[in-house]
């Protein structure tokens, strides 16, 4: 299918290829991801293979249920960080983020087709959209290895950041 990244129809983007980023920084087989499970990415997000999967993976069996036909479905996910070169929460001197290596991806908000966004920021201890919003952070644990939300900490208040990072004892949600 024109489009497909990734070997999944179901991935919509561009193929990269090497990204070279300063020092550590930068992917083997970056691909630009418009579109997972027919949800738009906005903005588009510069991740890994890996990544992508497990994003397309969240959205199938996390967001789109979640949603259901409120609001018309989903219409696209708002993505507020995906690959750069930094350190964790951009703390000086802290490890290089999963973001550096294009395994990480940061989403803010779900739009619904009739223009409404959920969002972490006003949502997640909100009755008509804190539920939904746990419901798809429950979701990501397991396609992805690091899941924070809102209850992490103060970094993590408005966005899930989503890793790919393997830990031998399983997903790191908080």
């Amino acid at each position: 299918m024109r489009g497909q990244v990734c070997g999944d129809p179901a991935i919509q983007g561009t193929v990269l290829g090497r990204v070279d980023g300063p020092g550590a920084c930068g992917i083997e087989a970056a691909v630009k991801v418009r579109s997972v499970a027919g949800v738009t990415l906005s903005p588009r997000a510069t991740i890994d293979c890996r990544t992508a999967s497990a994003l397309k993976t969240w959205v199938e069996r996390g967001v789109l249920p979640a949603v259901g036909s409120e609001g018309g479905g989903v219409s696209s996910l708002r993505v507020v960080g995906h690959y750069v070169c930094r350190t964790r929460n951009h703390q000086p001197g802290a490890r290089l983020s999963e973001h550096a290596f294009g395994r990480a991806i940061d989403i803010a908000g779900v739009r619904l087709k009739n223009g409404h966004e959920i969002t972490l920021l006003t949502g997640w201890n909100s009755p008509e959209d804190g539920a939904r919003l746990r419901q798809m952070w429950r979701a990501a644990c397991g396609p992805f290895g690091t899941v924070l939300g809102p209850n992490a900490d103060a970094f993590h208040q408005d966005h899930f950041h989503f890793d790919t990072a393997r830990y031998s004892n399983g997903s790191f949600c908080r």
